[in-house]
Formats: C-alpha cells, structure tokens, sequence
C-alpha cells in the first residue's frame, strides 16, 4: 500500500504562495492517483485538485483553478500544489489522498464516497489578512 507524505504548509500573509508537496512511497507508488484535500474548522472536507495515475491528466474544482496548480514528478513520485494568491479563506489543514490506477476525476468522486485507499497526515496551511 502507497503512504503519502505531505510537506510545504505554513503561515503567510495574503496574496503570497505556497508549494506543498506530497510524496508516495511504498510498492507501486506510481500505479496511484493522488489528489489535494482541504479541511478547516468546522468545515466539510473540500476536493482541490487531482492527477490521473498515468497520461497526466488533471481535474480542478472550478472555483480553485486558475490560483491552484497540481502538478506531479513522475520520478520522485511526488505531487505539487502551487497555490497563488493565497486568501484568508485558505486556511485550512490540506491533505493529499491516493487509490490505485484512479484518473483524476475519479479520485474526486471516491473521495465523496470516502473510498480513497490512503491519505497523508495533513500539512498546515495559514493565511492572514
């Protein structure tokens, strides 16, 4: 089974950016798609963005594209997100998440029927005003 491994997260002033990382391991890290989560308090979990297993192919919430960026290096099994702009409503904990030969899209729909296979712990994201 993949484990996910986020880094990248931590607190800036509004209109700055982040990078955050998220880098599988484990047996057949590369088999996996992998998607960007967000969560803030007392809020419901929020799909960011996703990329396929393979081809590359990418799905966005349409109200996040255009500010975020998913990205992934397929020879360190890593997954980027670029966040530009950052707004206080981005604060949040983001989380990545990864199923087996999963597209893009697909990882957002497992994710609402919470069947995704692995998640990272969670990096955290703060934005001020």
């Amino acid at each position: 089974q993949v484990l996910l491994s986020e880094s990248g997260g931590g607190s800036v002033q509004a209109g700055a950016s982040l990078r955050l990382s998220c880098a599988a391991s484990g047996r057949a890290a590369s088999s996996y798609g992998i998607g960007w989560f967000r969560q803030a308090p007392g809020k419901e979990r929020e799909f960011i963005a996703a990329v396929s297993w393979s081809g590359g192919g990418t799905y966005y919430d349409a109200s996040l594209k255009g500010r975020f960026n998913i990205s992934r290096t397929v020879a360190s099994n890593t997954v980027y997100l670029q966040m530009n702009s950052l707004k206080p409503e981005d604060t949040a904990m983001y989380y990545c998440a990864a199923h087996r030969h999963a597209t893009a899209q697909t990882i957002r729909d497992l994710a609402r029927q919470d069947h995704l296979e692995a998640w990272g712990q969670g990096t955290q994201v703060t934005v001020s005003s």
